[in-house]
């Protein structure tokens, strides 16, 4: 059974690790399949929107500390590191769906999408500290980003774990709620983003992105690049269109 299943729905695709027994533990094998996953997503333009969540009421517990770390620790965590980036870096909105534990790895991946949705009974950790081994998955440029300098050494160096809604209240996650109503809530949220101007969330994205490492000068003129390929761009047409009549735009079928 594959370690990593794409389901696709109306432009959106959820990618789930299944390693249920393992609480989703991510292994060599499934860092492979989830960068090839990727890399496909990246080719697809029918692909518009993603959900990364994991099976068997979990999210990821981690790396599987009882798998070998091939072909050595640092090729392996190179791999690991290229998949954090293809998900970070996608020129697709993506929504991290959190049920049951997010715990070391499992945390910073979610925290690689652009958006978190967590059940509030979700348990997010960063528990490197407790294992004796330094962070992974982007922590230590995420997390200051997040929730600045002071409260990302707190959380690394003490390794508490935080509920979904303590995750919520702090700023890791972007909401949390009912656990019973996570599902629904992604959807909504991930078929609006699917519906919505991919190019243009694409070019958002990736302002954001880069604009903790760039002047306020810099950034004007990302800003103004990308508003003048938008401007001209088959989107804008369509909501101008769509503006004249009074109607919602339709930017998957213009």
């Amino acid at each position: 059974m594959s370690d990593v299943l794409v389901a696709r729905s109306e432009g959106v695709v959820t990618l789930t690790l299944n390693r249920p027994q393992r609480k989703n533990a991510l292994t060599g094998e499934l860092v492979e399949e989830a960068i090839s996953a990727l890399e496909e997503i990246a080719r697809t333009p029918d692909d518009r929107a993603v959900v990364v969540t994991g099976a068997g009421g979990a999210f990821c517990s981690g790396m599987d500390l009882g798998a070998p770390l091939l072909p050595d620790e640092l090729s392996f965590m190179r791999r690991v590191g290229q998949l954090c980036t293809l998900l970070h870096d996608l020129p697709r909105p993506t929504v991290a769906k959190v049920a049951g534990p997010a715990i070391g790895f499992g945390c910073n991946f979610a925290l690689c999408c652009d958006l978190v949705v967590a059940a509030d009974d979700a348990v997010f950790g960063e528990t490197f500290a407790n294992l004796g081994i330094s962070a992974d998955g982007g922590a230590s440029w995420s997390l200051p980003r997040l929730i600045g300098v002071a409260k990302t050494k707190e959380l690394l160096f003490f390794g508490r774990q935080l509920s979904g809604k303590e995750a919520a209240e702090i700023g890791i996650a972007n909401r949390a709620v009912p656990a019973i109503e996570l599902d629904d809530f992604v959807q909504d949220w991930a078929q609006t983003l699917a519906d919505g101007p991919t190019s243009a969330l694409a070019m958002m994205k990736s302002l954001v992105n880069v604009s903790t490492e760039s002047s306020f000068r810099q950034a004007i003129d990302r800003e103004a690049l990308g508003q003048s390929v938008s401007f001209k761009g088959q989107e804008a047409r369509v909501a101008g269109r769509a503006r004249m009549k009074k109607q919602v735009p339709n930017f998957r079928n213009p």
